[in-house]
């Protein structure tokens, strides 16, 4: 299967390790990983905050780079959603059919990592090893939009060494919400702070989740409040295997290696 990896602007500009982990991963269960250097934002940032035609500009882009692939593939529930739920709306907005039908041919193709391996390859054993205790937080766009449901716990639950803990008020939002952060930003610290309780009252070595946004917020104060829990995405944990159980970890949260480090994660 040719499989095309989204990395999407925060992966690729501050968790290029993310992206590397997603390609140790689809290429060992058999998947040709290609990276369309040509990719940029999906436009959901503007989108959200009142520039639909510029969203439709980079959309149109979008559809045009990623053309032709049996599968697109993105380390992120939030942009995944965008082109699957905005994109046809955009369309119908735009004139002419011709960027109706790229949509039509392309958004479907396009999968958040864990709906991918579950739902298009079948697999939730992928072979790894990572011997930690771990809490998953399931992110808004995961949980609402994509409706993830329990594919990223089947998931984990096939990593052998893996505790899976629950996490009190999983479903509650950490409160980043991309510009509602920068908007309201003492609603989002105070409902992080929230979250951030709830991970610390789970034990948990590890918090999880399978957007780097939400956990670049929580890991923020997390660390502020030194709470001895590191962040991973959960293609991360994913790529690690007993004989490197480093694979795919990648710069934690607010720590990445610099813009265009994520662009040569397929090479």
């Amino acid at each position: 299967m040719r499989v095309a990896l989204f990395i999407t602007c925060v992966n690729d500009t501050l968790f290029p390790g993310t992206g590397r982990a997603v390609v140790t991963l689809l290429r060992r269960l058999g998947c040709e990983v290609a990276f369309p250097e040509a990719q940029t934002c999906c436009g959901q940032m503007h989108l959200n905050t009142g520039y639909p035609q510029e969203a439709t500009r980079l959309a149109r882009h979008f559809t045009d780079v990623f053309a032709g692939y049996d599968a697109v593939v993105t380390p992120s529930g939030s942009c995944a959603a965008m082109v699957r739920e905005q994109y046809p709306r955009l369309a119908r907005a735009a004139p002419g059919p011709s960027f109706a039908d790229a949509v039509a041919e392309t958004a479907p193709k396009v999968h958040d990592l864990p709906e991918f391996l579950v739902d298009v390859l079948g697999v939730t054993d992928v072979g790894a090893s990572f011997p930690h205790r771990v809490a998953y937080h399931p992110t808004c766009h995961s949980l609402r939009g994509l409706r993830l449901g329990d594919r990223p716990a089947r998931l984990l639950g096939g990593v052998r060494g893996l505790e899976l803990v629950p996490l009190p008020g999983a479903e509650e939002c950490c409160g980043f919400g991309g510009t509602f952060a920068v908007k309201n930003p003492a609603v989002s610290a105070a409902m992080c702070a929230d979250k951030v309780h709830n991970v610390m009252a789970t034990g948990a070595e590890v918090l999880c989740a399978a957007d780097n946004s939400c956990l670049m917020h929580i890991g923020g104060t997390l660390r502020r409040q030194r709470a001895g829990v590191r962040v991973m995405h959960l293609a991360e944990i994913l790529a690690a295997t007993e004989d490197d159980p480093g694979t795919g970890r990648g710069a934690k949260a607010g720590t990445g290696s610099g813009t265009g480090a994520g662009t040569g994660a397929a090479r």
